[in-house]
């Protein structure tokens, strides 16, 4: 998990898929060109969210014949409970 929140192009993924979950890979392109002056290819794109998918960081889900990605905040969650602040 933390090898793929180290990229500042999968955090920025990240924080679109907060503003807005369930988009499609043309959107969050779209939205990373025009918000963030990140202009990587599509390939590269899904690229990176395969490595967020696979953190757990992102889910999938198809709606006919669209690929929609929603962001899952379950394991960022688990990081203060694995390793408790002491006093």
């Amino acid at each position: 998990m933390f090898k793929a929140l180290a990229d500042p192009t999968r955090r920025a993924i990240l924080d679109e898929l907060m503003d807005r979950d369930g988009q499609t890979l043309f959107e969050i392109c779209t939205r990373l060109a025009t918000r963030h002056q990140l202009t990587s290819s599509r390939q590269a794109i899904s690229q990176h969210l395969e490595v967020l998918e696979a953190a757990g960081l992102v889910r999938t889900r198809r709606e006919g014949r669209y690929k929609l990605h929603d962001i899952d905040t379950t394991p960022l969650a688990e990081i203060p409970a694995r390793w408790p602040v002491r006093k």
